[in-house]
């Protein structure tokens, strides 16, 4: 899977709002060149609201273990939840992981930073992964939803 298509499959789901921040929008220059996703129907960023998914095109500080700064590098970061989280690890995100490469490439993860939350990672998805990537997305998203049609009633 490329970036754009991710991008694309993100975009075909109604509400979401996928932000790429760059040079002229007042955004840090650490995220440029990244993907935000979130739910909005309005299509106005939160501004109380984390991304539910993101696209990361380099390594962050505190989190480069992942070795994204190898070329055609990515990772995609999803708030997968606690169900899908124990589905994908076989723990809970609290329990401690087992020790994990986070560049391995085309395989789900608990996230090398946020896996204590349920975040999971996928470096790459390709061919074996593919399938779950978009799955695990899809189910972020409705999570998002849901949590954005509690809160608005």
């Amino acid at each position: 899977m490329t970036i754009d298509e991710i991008i694309d499959f993100m975009q075909d789901l109604d509400g979401v709002l996928a932000v790429r921040p760059g040079p002229d929008d007042g955004s840090p220059e650490i995220s440029w060149g990244d993907t935000f996703f979130y739910y909005s129907p309005d299509g106005v960023a939160p501004k109380t609201t984390q991304p539910f998914a993101t696209i990361v095109t380099k390594n962050y500080p505190g989190d480069e273990r992942s070795r994204l700064d190898r070329p055609d590098t990515f990772r995609v970061n999803i708030a997968a939840g606690k169900e899908a989280f124990v589905d994908r690890t076989g723990h809970a995100p609290r329990e401690p992981a087992i020790d994990d490469d986070p560049s391995v490439t085309d395989a789900v993860m608990a996230h090398p930073v946020y896996g204590s939350v349920g975040w999971l990672a996928v470096v790459n998805p390709g061919q074996r992964t593919d399938t779950a990537t978009c799955d695990l997305l899809r189910n972020a998203y409705h999570l998002a939803r849901s949590r954005y049609e509690r809160r608005t009633g």
